[in-house]
């Protein structure tokens, strides 16, 4: 029986997701847009009835910061789950909202103060008893990563692996926007995503490095080969927790000479601060301004050429024997744009949160607390991913471009 959504958050990735919904009337019953800002919400409904959508988008304002408003929409409209593609800050506000009003929940991004540079599952997961005394479930990391490379890294345990020893998160973004300088989704947190500290996980402790300090080519599927960068990214939390057999996990990405040019200069010059400063008799927050003035990214799409290629590389053990696994997928930004009217990462991120609810609505991914993807049955997921438009891939016990 299909049910009734309420999306979160007016960006590139809320386009995305609030669209794919829509294109589901047999699993969304209604899908409803909400944001601060309402002419976002209706922008993208006006643009989805335009391509013909089978699902009128209905839209309202919302400020995600005050849980007041957020129980005012949520007794209003009474949804089975909300869908929160908002600002990480605004993670618990929202679940709040839906603990104290009965609605599942589900992000793509962990919990982030505002005042600091550091993000965890921590205050999420302390959520757990709260969740499952109500009898409601909450999703975390339903995106891409975090998300299906957390889905990707159970189907490999699952089917291919009597144990895991080593996990490596490759992230490449070979599009072109044509832009002097962009980010592809939120300004605020990529910048503060990758200007902070390096981690990854080896032998049973976190190892903290300088930011974008180890880097080096790694070879893309049909891209060829790119600089890639360590950072520290959420999801490596929850898989060495629970695969606890990894002896090392580490995500890389890509980024462009030009890319980390203009962000050097930008933090040479204090404009990726969060910390206030005066102007004109006003507190404001550099990284803030910065993102004022930046494009927004759910208008790079059109034009947009190249595509991402995203996967997991994985090196353990089957049957005795030593295994290697590498599973991604290549997703092109002009057909993105072409079909949702979004550039390939927003897309990226979208389709993997319109599935994990299309699970949680059917009842394939439903228990009460709070989870990871990788905690459920990856089998269905993957079998969504090729039928919702990123199709995946997979190569079996080649060599990988990492020291073991």
């Amino acid at each position: 029986m299909s049910k009734k959504v309420i999306i979160i958050g007016a960006g590139g990735v809320g386009n995305v997701v609030a669209k794919k919904c829509a294109l589901n009337p047999q699993v969304f019953s209604e899908v409803l847009l909400a944001s601060r800002t309402l002419s976002k919400c209706d922008a993208i409904a006006k643009e989805a009835k335009e391509i013909g959508l089978p699902i009128s988008i209905k839209t309202r304002q919302v400020d995600a910061d005050s849980v007041p408003e957020l129980i005012k929409l949520f007794t209003e409209e009474k949804p089975f789950m909300v869908i929160n593609v908002a600002l990480p800050y605004q993670d618990l506000t929202i679940m709040d909202a839906c603990l104290a009003t009965g609605v599942h929940y589900l992000d793509t991004a962990n919990y982030e103060p505002k005042d600091e540079a550091k993000f965890e599952y921590s205050w999420q997961w302390a959520y757990q008893e709260r969740f499952k005394e109500a009898g409601l479930m909450a999703l975390l990391g339903c995106g891409f990563d975090p998300g299906v490379t957390g889905v990707y890294t159970a189907y490999a345990h699952k089917h291919y692996f009597d144990e895991m020893h080593y996990l490596d998160i490759i992230d490449c973004n070979a599009g072109d926007h044509g832009k002097a300088f962009a980010t592809n989704f939120n300004p605020e947190i990529n910048i503060r995503e990758i200007t902070q500290k390096g981690k990854y996980w080896e032998n049973g402790q976190w190892v903290e490095i300088d930011a974008m300090s180890i880097h080096k080519p790694i070879e893309y599927p049909n891209i060829g080969p790119k600089e890639s960068y360590l950072l520290y990214h959420e999801e490596l939390e929850s898989l060495t927790k629970n695969f606890p057999t990894l002896k090392r996990a580490r995500f890389w990405m890509t980024f462009g000479q030009a890319y980390l040019t203009h962000l050097e200069v930008l933090q040479n010059v204090g404009m990726t601060s969060i910390q206030p400063i005066k102007f004109n008799g006003m507190d404001i927050i550099p990284l803030e301004f910065l993102k004022a003035v930046l494009p927004e990214p759910g208008t790079l799409g059109e034009n947009y050429s190249g595509q991402t290629s995203i996967g997991c590389q994985i090196k353990g053990i089957k049957d005795g024997q030593d295994a290697t696994y590498y599973v991604y997928n290549n997703c092109h930004h002009a057909e993105c744009y072409k079909e949702v009217q979004a550039q390939g990462v927003s897309y990226t991120t979208g389709v993997p949160a319109m599935i994990g609810a299309s699970l949680m609505i059917q009842g394939d991914w439903m228990k009460a607390g709070v989870y990871n993807v990788e905690e459920f049955n990856p089998d269905p997921f993957m079998e969504m991913l090729n039928i919702h438009g990123l199709p995946w891939h997979e190569l079996h016990n080649i060599t990988l471009p990492h020291e073991y």
